[in-house]
């Protein structure tokens, strides 16, 4: 699971499905592989602005094995790309900037949600109800040559921004640089919203991703746990991270195999001391995931009572 969900394996798995079924594979960002695709990025990049010489596409790129915000960068030019870590060509996934984020208090943000992948064989997939959102902490502005480097406008990874001296640790699930999920639906539903169709956009494209990678997947499996052997019980918990457009379409940005379970944050109490303090948002979401993944696989098949829901991925495709 981790090696299939590394940024390029990730890629490869919904470039296929993309050219399989491209409409129902519209919410993963046109990707480009490096280094191995310089040259095709650098020649579409050429001639989309020689077809219009007013358009100034936006790309962000991103380490294959990156986490947590680290080596994340934006380009305008395929010139700026970073190839190279000293004699080392630099794996990296380069990818269609999302230009039109829906804001908040005009504000990028993004979605984490936590899925359990309870087996294979069939294929059991269970959607934590509620989840976190995380925001930057500069006002957003549509990218331009001069704010390209500026990480909280266009960046919403909490290990970045929680170093903004804009961050906001929050006492309530509705306020701050992390919330709730609901909180967020429960808001846009206010502004008259249909979040019931914004919630089965996502629950739809969790289902597909998970679909995207299940086949390689299940042949790594097979060959540990041969058909008719008994084998451990296998579960994973994923953190998919979700970002709405504008016109309120979820694009996928990537998916962690190992999704942070930590429920305090570091906080300065005095000029130079810092401890860690309790974060009820990331408490109030995190211990029911834990609490409703261990219910669910309950060796002793006891019907669990969970916030979790279970999806059938026969419909979809």
């Amino acid at each position: 699971m981790v090696e299939m969900l590394r940024k390029i394996n990730l890629s490869r798995a919904m470039r296929t499905m993309q050219e399989l079924f491209p409409e129902e594979y519209d919410f993963y960002p046109r990707s480009w592989i490096l280094p191995e695709e310089y040259q095709q990025f650098s020649a579409q990049i050429r001639m989309v602005k020689e077809r219009d010489t007013t358009v100034s596409p936006t790309f962000i790129v991103k380490p294959d094995g990156g986490s947590q915000g680290d080596g994340i960068y934006l380009i305008r030019d395929p010139i700026d790309l970073k190839l190279m870590v000293g004699a080392q060509p630099k794996q990296a996934v380069v990818q269609e900037y999302i230009q039109k984020p829906l804001l908040i208090d005009k504000l990028k943000f993004d979605i984490r949600l936590y899925v359990l992948i309870k087996s294979l064989e069939p294929l059991e997939i269970y959607i934590a109800k509620e989840g976190l959102t995380r925001f930057c902490t500069e006002p957003y502005q549509e990218p331009t040559q001069k704010n390209l480097s500026h990480v909280f406008m266009h960046l919403t990874n909490y290990s970045l921004n929680v170093h903004s001296g804009n961050f906001v640790h929050s006492d309530s699930q509705s306020t701050g640089s992390k919330r709730t999920l609901s909180s967020v639906l429960y808001r846009l539903a206010a502004k008259g919203v249909d979040i019931k169709r914004v919630w089965s956009d996502i629950i739809a494209l969790v289902i597909k991703s998970v679909i995207a990678v299940v086949p390689e997947l299940k042949l790594h499996y097979q060959a540990d746990i041969p058909p008719g052997k008994p084998g451990p019980t296998c579960f994973q918990i994923l953190g998919f991270d979700i970002l709405l457009m504008k016109n309120l379409k979820p694009v996928l940005l990537e998916v962690n195999s190992n999704p942070s379970m930590r429920i305090e944050h570091e906080q300065e109490v005095a000029p130079g001391v810092s401890e860690y303090v309790p974060s009820p948002v990331d408490e109030h979401v995190k211990v029911g995931v834990i609490r409703d993944t261990l219910r669910l696989m309950d060796p002793f098949n006891k019907k669990p009572t969970v916030n979790m829901i279970s999806q059938s991925t026969q419909p979809l495709l």
